[in-house]
């Protein structure tokens, strides 16, 4: 009734096996999140995240250039800013503190791949990730 030999045509050569495998994840495929926050020489670790950390823009290029070095192509900026407002001014104003990390990583680490997160929920003084009317 059922067969005695299954074909595996697609697994007969590495290539192939390469070509059909489902999941590979690498270096290559990551983005490596980091905090950024003002000020100089700062590392603050995260209570709630433990060995994730909260880092001034010097630390940040240095870290980054750390995790170029180890072949991830990309790190992801998130903004911790020093005042929080109704509009999150932060988020697009030219002084913000992902604006400036963005600058320094790029002008550190020019091939690195910076990838920044705007939801408005970390720039704004009641925390939503919008614009609220009242």
């Amino acid at each position: 009734m059922f067969p005695t030999h299954r074909p595996r045509r697609l697994r007969t050569h590495p290539q192939l096996r390469r070509m059909v495998r489902e999941t590979v994840l690498t270096t290559s495929d990551l983005i490596y999140p980091l905090f950024a926050v003002p000020g100089e020489s700062i590392a603050n670790e995260v209570k709630s995240m433990p060995g994730v950390y909260q880092l001034s823009i010097d630390k940040i290029v240095e870290e980054a250039k750390e995790v170029y070095d180890l072949g991830i192509p990309a790190i992801i900026l998130f903004g911790i800013p020093e005042d929080k407002d109704i509009d999150a001014t932060g988020a697009w104003h030219d002084c913000g503190i992902v604006q400036k990390a963005t600058t320094a990583v790029k002008q550190a680490i020019p091939d690195l791949i910076v990838v920044t997160d705007t939801c408005l929920c970390e720039y704004t003084s009641h925390g939503h990730c919008g614009y609220l009317q009242t």
